[in-house]
């Protein structure tokens, strides 16, 4: 089975397609995260993503293993196409879990990943219509030097932030992967990383017990682990709703920073899903559940939990 907010018809074929094969659940979150970041319509992932400050598409992904919790990652990863490839291979390949900035690239550029311009000519309007608006002339013709936290704040109000592909799965041998993709935060700070890459912040897997992945607000994430605590949670007894519903509470303990919606996407070990979040986004916060038994994914909202 796998849970995913992928709304792209590719991945999710793609992901059907590598259960149904026996595949293991490391190739089916792969094969289900490739097409969205392939896929120039999607606006918060992979081509297409909305650049940041700078003008520059910047990349994060990981992969955990619930088998092994062996996991890799990758952070403002630029000019490649696959970030949830490159951070496999980190996980496969080294020693380490995380990779960023010019190691992410110089890494990709050693194991001969797919490179891409990742600045669509619509990304490019998008980015300069905004700064156009928001930005004046002096800035916008040397944006490299400028003073730019107040326009990050800026973006904070308008985007308040960015989106993610997650996918959760359990294969037929009932281990456990989770896997996440995104271009970060619109018109973001440069070097700002989200919760994606950050293991135990953006996802976490125990075949054991279950995984989680979060989308939207990653600094809610971040300060308080959520997908670590739910898996701990599950771990200490908790079904996978409970889980959700006490991850949810820890958020209320947060106080300043960016506040927003965070959407909590969960397995059990057995396969049972749910996902809630903080507050009400309509189709922001949907998400699609496949298991054998099923003809077609299922197309639900995530419930609202206060």
């Amino acid at each position: 089975m796998f849970l995913t907010n992928c709304e792209g018809w590719p991945g999710l074929e793609a992901a059907r397609e590598a259960l149904e094969s026996s595949r293991p659940a490391l190739d089916v979150v792969e094969s289900g995260i490739r097409p969205v970041e392939a896929e120039p319509s999607v606006d918060s992932v992979g081509r297409g993503g909305s650049p940041n400050l700078l003008g520059e598409v910047a990349c994060d992904a990981a992969i955990m293993d619930g088998e092994t919790l062996r996991a890799g990652s990758v952070g403002y990863l630029k000019d490649y196409l696959h970030a949830i490839s490159v951070a496999r291979q980190v996980m496969e390949r080294l020693p380490h879990v995380m990779l960023v900035g010019d190691g992410a690239h110089r890494f990709a550029d050693e194991i001969g990943a797919e490179r891409a311009e990742m600045l669509t000519p619509d990304a490019r309007r998008r980015y300069e219509g905004w700064m156009e608006k928001h930005a004046p002339a002096d800035v916008r013709g040397a944006v490299s030097r400028a003073a730019l936290t107040g326009y990050a704040w800026e973006s904070a109000k308008e985007f308040g932030s960015g989106g993610t592909v997650v996918f959760l799965v359990r294969d037929a041998n009932g281990r456990i992967a989770a896997g996440a993709s995104t271009s970060g935060w619109p018109m973001g700070y440069p070097g700002r990383l989200g919760d994606t890459p950050v293991v135990g912040a953006g996802l976490y897997a125990d075949s054991g017990c279950g995984a989680c992945a979060c989308t939207h607000t990653g600094e809610m994430a971040l300060r308080a682990g959520t997908p670590r605590s739910v898996v701990l949670y599950m771990k200490a007894g908790a079904s996978v709703e409970e889980a959700c519903q006490k991850a949810v509470r820890d958020l209320g303990a947060l106080r300043g920073g960016q506040q927003g919606a965070l959407v909590i996407h969960a397995i059990d070990r057995d396969g049972n899903a749910c996902v809630v979040t903080n507050r009400d986004m309509g189709e922001k916060s949907s998400y699609y559940r496949w298991s054998e038994e099923m003809l077609q994914p299922e197309h639900r909202q995530a419930r609202v939990v206060t």
